[in-house]
């Protein structure tokens, strides 16, 4: 199964479509906030199915802030982070992964892609595909075969 994964878009849909030609042949799309009404834009061009939370710049009250998603064998902990301090450490967001048993943490926020494996789960952040703050415009792209995850980031440019 291949997951990508989007974050902080903030209503620049002129990007959406070249997010989706990096994304090609994914199998499910996960948005992780800032801003959700990017997604009518995203379903443009992604028939497949969208999961998406809400982040701080988002103002809906029926779009959850988190989520737990089992998905191919692994549990998801889906979430924009910034209720999670995600911008000074990740601890806050590991307590929470081990509180849910998640072996797959998603988060955005920063504007800044990063994988970590730490302690038996993942945390990854795509990133931002229009806004990043390392210079760097990004999504991810995560793979589970055979029980096992592999994550990568891919530019956008």
């Amino acid at each position: 199964m291949l997951i990508g994964v989007v974050s902080d878009t903030h209503r620049h849909t002129w990007i959406i479509e070249r997010v989706m030609e990096k994304l090609q042949n994914i199998d499910l799309l996960i948005h992780l906030g800032d801003n959700t009404q990017d997604i009518k834009e995203f379903h443009r061009f992604y028939s497949g199915r969208i999961i998406n939370v809400k982040g701080n710049c988002d103002y809906s009250s029926t779009i959850p802030s988190d989520i737990i998603e089992e998905i191919q064998g692994q549990k998801f902990f889906i979430t924009h982070g910034h209720h999670y301090d995600v911008k000074h450490s990740l601890s806050r967001l590991k307590y929470k992964a081990i509180e849910e048993q998640a072996n797959v943490v998603l988060f955005g926020h920063t504007h800044v892609s990063q994988i970590v494996y730490e302690d038996g789960i993942w945390f990854i952040n795509p990133g931002s595909p229009v806004l990043s703050r390392d210079g760097f415009n990004s999504v991810a792209l995560i793979e589970i075969k055979d029980g096992k995850v592999n994550a990568s980031i891919k530019a956008i440019r």
